[in-house]
């Protein structure tokens, strides 16, 4: 017969067999850096419920659509606000992912960057060739920055999809 099927004897006189102490479960590991964002860790604003971004970037599009069928002074009000709104709504959008570590966004803000950079010295009397260096300057500076501080943010991973 086998150890399982025996009776055990009801005796208290004995004390109960000791209990090892059941090791405590070795901590989570830490999550690891992926290549693939998931949606549920995308980072909220501080408007959360509110879809701002998403209505600021559909009023830009009708802006955009009655900047192109309307003719006068109105079309370039229309165009110049609508490109105004969406690239304000998109660069609001990638700075919130960038810097959370959810997406990477480092050539699209290193552009932004460039295009900053690049606009006051368009507006002197220099050469163009001057406004290119220096926009390409400012690109490469913000890119290698807006990379490592993705970097940072997400682990150690260099872009994420």
């Amino acid at each position: 017969m086998g150890r399982r099927s025996r009776k055990r004897s009801s005796s208290t006189d004995a004390p109960p067999p000791a209990q090892e102490a059941a090791p405590a479960p070795p901590p989570a590991a830490p999550r690891t850096a992926t290549y693939k964002s998931r949606r549920e860790d995308a980072p909220q604003p501080p408007w959360a419920p509110f879809p701002l971004t998403e209505l600021v970037i559909l009023l830009s599009i009708v802006m955009l659509g009655l900047g192109f069928v309307t003719g006068g002074d109105r079309r370039s009000v229309l165009l110049g606000g609508g490109f105004v709104l969406v690239t304000l709504a998109a660069g609001e959008l990638s700075v919130r992912e960038h810097f959370a570590g959810y997406r990477s966004h480092s050539s699209l803000l290193a552009g932004i960057c460039a295009i900053v950079a690049a606009i006051p010295v368009w507006l002197l009397p220099v050469p163009q060739a001057l406004v290119l260096a220096v926009g390409v300057i400012a690109f490469v500076l913000a890119l290698m920055g807006f990379r490592r501080a993705f970097m940072r943010r997400s682990g150690g991973v260099g872009f994420r999809a």
